[in-house]
């Protein structure tokens, strides 16, 4: 009997509700202090496992990212090789998150396709062996799999689940793509950031080490942050470029997002501090 498709599989965006870059390791790679929330402002994936061993996504994202580069074929073949699966699946995804905002939608949808793919071909690896795969795939990835908010340290992948406000936010996304690998490549990005313990991170004032050369950078980044600063305390997610205002109800998000001038973007979201796909994958 032919399976049914599997709907409807969440990949939630995330915050960095403050990201520090405290040093550079020999590897190229930094080491950073940050703190990850989600948002219910998702892409959605949809899976249909089969007995031939093919992978295929049925997307428009080829047109912008190489099926070689796409995180989403590459974590069900990473998933398929490490299981020694011999099936396959077709995957949809109905793309809503910006790619190059700060997001995290790549390495979200990553994580999603292995949460459900370890699912739905009854592989039933254990969260700690999917975020290994993750990380090979990307830094943010494991966060997605773990599921919760959490204070990560070393290139993210050092996990501690924290329990955080859940604000609404609004988040711009200006029109520009913003490099990840030329952000941490830049000469004037700072990278000594003092490293501290949680406890006194969270009595901090929150802010973005990145923040202040990509909004030197892209105009673009620094506009968006000018205006929403108007309304609300207001920082850039990531590397950029999309930026976030925090209030306390959500009519007063929706009430900014209606100022917001026609050459912006937006959209209001819900803080979380539970991923939306880990209630999916209890339904199962």
């Amino acid at each position: 009997m032919k399976a049914p498709i599997s709907k409807s599989w969440p990949a939630p965006a995330k915050l960095n509700l403050f990201l520090h870059v405290t040093g550079r390791r020999s590897d190229g790679y930094h080491e950073l202090q940050t703190l990850f929330q989600f948002v219910d402002h998702c892409d959605y994936l949809d899976f249909h496992v089969t007995e031939t061993s093919d992978i295929r996504l049925h997307s428009k994202m080829s047109k912008v990212v190489a099926d070689s580069d796409n995180l989403i074929l590459k974590a069900a073949k990473s998933l398929k090789i490490a299981a020694n699966y011999a099936g396959g699946a077709d995957i949809w995804i109905d793309k809503l998150l910006p790619m190059g905002g700060g997001l995290g939608g790549g390495s979200s949808d990553a994580a999603t396709t292995l949460v459900a793919l370890n699912a739905l071909w009854n592989i039933n690896f254990p969260h700690q062996k999917l975020a290994e795969i993750g990380l090979s795939l990307g830094a943010d990835v494991p966060v997605f799999i773990n599921g919760y908010a959490a204070f990560a340290e070393g290139v993210g992948e050092k996990l501690q689940t924290v329990k955080v406000d859940e604000p609404w936010y609004l988040v711009i996304v200006p029109d520009v793509h913003v490099s990840t690998q030329q952000v941490f490549q830049h000469p004037d990005l700072p990278r000594q950031t003092p490293k501290l313990n949680l406890q006194s991170l969270m009595e901090r004032t929150w802010s973005n080490d990145c923040q202040t050369l990509v909004a030197n950078t892209y105009p673009q980044v620094a506009n968006a942050l000018s205006w929403l600063l108007e309304y609300a305390p207001s920082q850039m997610t990531g590397t950029g470029a999309c930026v976030f205002g925090r209030f306390e109800h959500s009519q007063q998000a929706l009430d900014t997002l209606a100022k917001l001038p026609d050459s912006m973007q937006g959209f209001v979201a819900k803080g979380l501090n539970k991923s939306p796909l880990l209630e999916r994958l209890a339904q199962l």
